[in-house]
């Protein structure tokens, strides 16, 4: 499956405002995607709670993986992003 490692912008990491917009975005495309941290399990990313217990906070690696490369790229851009600026 491919994969981009990503850097997290938000400032709070992805915690639940983040983790909801994402899983959003996941659910939309209808394609399988997963976020991991390095050397940890992969989550499903259309589970706003699963990205949560990756406990992953600002500047941490997170690696997208998606067979969509289309998909890949947008969410991998939503977890660079900071998602808590309104």
């Amino acid at each position: 499956m491919p994969s981009k490692t990503v850097t997290v912008g938000s400032a709070v990491g992805l915690h639940a405002r983040p983790a909801a917009l994402i899983a959003e975005a996941v659910a939309k495309a209808g394609v399988p995607v997963t976020l991991a941290t390095p050397g940890g399990m992969a989550v499903d990313a259309g589970s706003p709670l699963m990205i949560m217990t990756l406990g992953a906070k600002k500047g941490a690696e997170v690696t997208v993986s998606s067979d969509d490369e289309a998909v890949l790229g947008q969410i991998a851009g939503l977890v660079e992003q900071d998602l808590d600026a309104e």
